[in-house]
């Protein structure tokens, strides 16, 4: 398998397992405070980062990264998880997963500024183009929204894209899981010292499925999809992996449907095979 091709695997195994953190984030703050749930998720995720950091004896990054770590932990421990989370307080699990849609945009224009990217101009022909769509569907769609909600998961867009460029551009020097378990370990203490600040008093109205929920968006979301994430975007491009995002959205409903039980209409299937199209576009014109 070619290094590209390795980056695209790496890159849709990522992306799959983010497919369920809406979901499982949106089944958590049923029952969760949302600003607990991201002290939380990313203290438990923090505390494994840590531990695989010192298990397998990595160097430590230089002072020269520490900035890059910090504007990754600001993007992907913090922001988006926080964000998402209040901004699911607003809208559905359904409305808030199409604007991922989004997320391949941002992330491509936080590669050419963060990671000196330079896709070819076709490529943003595809990219601008399977942001339509997706948006477009959100519209076809006609979920009630919430203006405040919907602000909240731009703003998540947003920091998102950028955490995800910073980290990928840092993965070429210290690896992807190893940029993922730093950032978290940065974040760790004041991770820590908010979740006990924003703990319940008791637990005994949690169910099962907010644990459930919670241990998802540690483990999976928080941790071990950046392993592939990141270096997907390491090895196939930012701008290039990160068109696949623009399939998160389809697989995010389909996960939804089956733990929220959301219709999957056939306007759906439509458009993911569009969406498809414009990937399949996009890489080829990304360099």
């Amino acid at each position: 398998m070619t290094k590209s091709m390795n980056g695209w695997a790496s890159g849709f195994l990522g992306i799959l397992i983010f497919s369920g953190s809406l979901p499982a984030t949106r089944i958590a703050v049923m029952d969760f405070d949302p600003v607990f749930l991201t002290a939380a998720r990313a203290s438990i995720a923090g505390a494994l980062g840590l531990a695989l950091l010192l298990l397998f004896r990595e160097k430590r990054p230089v002072r020269g990264d520490l900035a890059s770590l910090t504007v990754v932990s600001l993007g992907v421990v913090i922001g988006f998880p926080l964000l998402t989370a209040i901004a699911l307080r607003h809208v559905t699990s359904a409305h808030s997963i199409v604007f991922l849609g989004l997320l391949p945009l941002a992330t491509a224009i936080f590669g050419v500024l963060r990671g000196g990217e330079r896709p070819r101009p076709v490529f943003w022909l595809f990219s601008c183009l399977g942001s339509a769509l997706v948006a477009g569907f959100a519209l076809f769609q006609g979920v009630s929204a919430s203006l405040t909600g919907d602000l909240l998961m731009l703003a998540a867009i947003i920091a998102c894209g950028l955490g995800y460029a910073e980290g990928a551009t840092l993965s070429r020097r210290l690896g992807g899981w190893q940029v993922i378990s730093w950032a978290l370990a940065l974040s760790l203490p004041v991770m820590i010292a908010l979740t006990l600040w924003t703990m319940p008093a008791s637990f005994a109205s949690v169910g099962a499925a907010a644990w459930g929920g919670l241990a998802y968006v540690s483990l999976f979301s928080m941790l071990i999809g950046f392993v592939f994430w990141y270096k997907g975007l390491a090895l196939g491009g930012i701008a290039a992996v990160g068109q696949l995002q623009l399939l998160q959205p389809f697989f995010g409903l389909l996960i939804a449907a089956a733990l929220l039980h959301e219709a999957v209409s056939p306007a759906m299937i439509v458009v993911t095979l569009a969406v498809v199209t414009c990937v399949a576009g996009a890489k080829s014109f990304a360099r």
